[in-house]
């Protein structure tokens, strides 16, 4: 991950004044800083991906859906649910075609 994409990371995740830091030690291009570059950059991902998935969850909890489902388990046997619909309908075709789906 290169200065300016952690800038922009740790401006996402609302630390500026680590980003101000990370712009004034890259200016000074210290040996220690670049030694340091892989391991800031693994924390930064890991810290954004696990604010994704807490907000997810949080999202989830609120919403109060009893547990995460996607269409990879839906039984289509089992309903009425027209199968080949939903699955064009997930991968959003109708907007490509500029169609309305009511």
């Amino acid at each position: 991950m290169n200065t300016e994409a952690m800038v922009a990371t740790l401006k996402s995740l609302k630390l500026h004044g680590m980003a101000d830091a990370i712009l004034s030690l890259s200016e000074q291009a210290s040996p220690a800083y670049q030694n340091a570059l892989p391991v800031l950059s693994m924390l930064l991902k890991a810290e954004s991906s696990e604010r994704d998935v807490r907000s997810i969850q949080y999202q989830m909890k609120v919403a109060k859906f009893p547990a995460y489902r996607d269409l990879t388990g839906f039984d289509f046997q089992q309903s009425i649910v027209d199968e080949v619909l939903v699955k064009s309908l997930h991968r959003c075709e109708f907007l490509e075609d500029a169609q309305n789906v009511v």
